[in-house]
C-alpha cells in the first residue's frame, strides 16, 4: 500500500507564476517533472525529445499561468493537458496521424485521470476518480482495455494498435468505439 502525497497547492502556484513569482515555477518542477516527462515519453517514445517536450511544457505554463480558470478543471489537470497537447501535436506535426472521434474526445476527460488530468477539488476526490475509471477499466476485455490504454494512455494511433495487437484495424476501431461507450455508462 502506497502512502498518499503529501498535499500541493496547485492552484497557488499557478497563480504566484501568473504574478510573476519564479519560485512557484520551481516548486512546480520539482512537484510534477518526472510525471510529466512520463507523459510525454509514453506519447512521444523518445527520451530526448520527450524533455524537450516538458522543457515548452514549463515555459508555456510559465507564459500562459494567467489563463488558468479553475471553473475549467484542476490546476493540476491543467499542467497535464499543457504538456499532453504539447506532445500530442508534436504528434501529429511528425506526420503521424492521431485519430480521435468526436465520442472518444467526450470521454477523454474523465480517462485523464489515468495520468492526473481529471479535475479534482482536492487528493481525496482525485483518488476516487481514479479509482472509479480503473474500476471501469477493469471490466472491460482485456484485448478492449489494451486497445482503451494503448490509445489514451499510450498515444498510439488505431493503426498502430492494430499492428500492436495483431488484430484488424477496424476491429480495433469497433473495439475503441464500444468501450468508450461502455467506460462512459460506467462512469455514469
Amino acid at each position: 500500500m502506497t502512502l498518499p502525497e503529501p498535499f500541493f497547492d496547485y492552484e497557488a502556484c499557478l497563480l504566484a507564476c501568473a504574478r510573476g513569482e519564479r519560485q512557484a515555477l520551481v516548486a512546480l518542477y520539482a512537484q510534477e517533472s518526472a510525471r510529466l516527462l512520463g507523459v510525454a515519453k509514453r506519447i512521444a517514445r523518445d527520451n530526448a525529445l520527450a524533455e524537450d517536450i516538458v522543457h515548452d511544457a514549463f515555459i508555456k505554463i510559465w507564459t500562459r499561468a494567467a489563463s488558468f480558470d479553475p471553473q475549467r478543471g484542476s490546476a493540476r489537470g491543467w499542467i497535464f493537458s499543457v504538456t499532453r497537447h504539447l506532445a500530442l501535436n508534436f504528434v501529429r506535426n511528425s506526420r503521424h496521424e492521431l485519430q480521435v472521434s468526436e465520442d472518444s474526445e467526450m470521454l477523454l476527460h474523465p480517462l485523464a485521470t489515468l495520468d492526473g488530468q481529471a479535475a479534482p477539488q482536492d487528493d481525496q476526490h482525485w483518488q476516487t476518480g481514479t479509482e472509479r475509471i480503473h474500476g471501469c477499466l477493469e471490466q472491460l476485455e482485456p484485448a478492449r482495455r489494451s486497445c482503451i490504454v494503448h490509445a489514451y494512455v499510450d498515444g498510439y494511433t488505431h493503426a498502430e494498435i492494430a499492428e500492436k495487437l495483431a488484430t484488424p484495424l477496424g476491429t480495433v476501431k469497433a473495439w475503441i468505439k464500444r468501450s468508450l461507450s461502455a467506460l462512459r455508462e460506467c462512469m455514469g
